[in-house]
């Protein structure tokens, strides 16, 4: 007796676009400066008077705790990004690469002309490529049962 084991159904578009956001928020986070963090310099009067608690309330460690968190987690996301797209295969990864991950943005037609490769063949990798992502980072969307494709 075999088992039938019957993978759910992949939906492609919001896949590709759920990809696509991933590594635009990759290269925003390449671009994130925390400055904007600094603690508040200026004296602050308040008519309440304070009441006496254990706790000590800082704006500078605040806007520090704040700050390193932030930054742990883009780096975080950064490593998770570049360890994906490291995974794979060359063609596939110079592609993601090229358009991707540089500084600069690109359109596609410069990527494929750059990397030589014709029309067709550049996005059936680029497709490939989406989809391995999708997989590698667990970001998939599956069709639901009810909907028709």
């Amino acid at each position: 007796m075999q088992l039938a084991f019957n993978l759910p159904k992949i939906d492609r578009e919001e896949t590709r676009n759920v990809v696509e956001k991933a590594l635009e928020d990759y290269r925003m986070y390449l671009l994130m400066d925390p400055e904007d963090n600094e603690p508040i310099v200026t004296a602050a009067f308040k008519l309440v008077p304070s009441g006496p608690s254990n706790q000590f309330h800082s704006s500078t460690e605040d806007a520090a705790i704040r700050k390193i968190d932030q930054e742990n987690k883009r780096k975080a996301y950064v490593s998770k990004i570049q360890k994906a797209v490291n995974r794979l295969a060359f063609q596939e990864r110079s592609i993601i690469i090229n358009r991707y991950l540089k500084d600069e943005e690109v359109f596609d037609y410069e990527v494929y002309n750059e990397l030589g490769y014709s029309e067709r063949k550049y996005y059936r990798l680029k497709a490939r490529a989406f989809y391995k992502l999708a997989f590698i980072l667990r970001i998939e969307v599956y069709v639901e049962e009810g909907e028709v494709s």
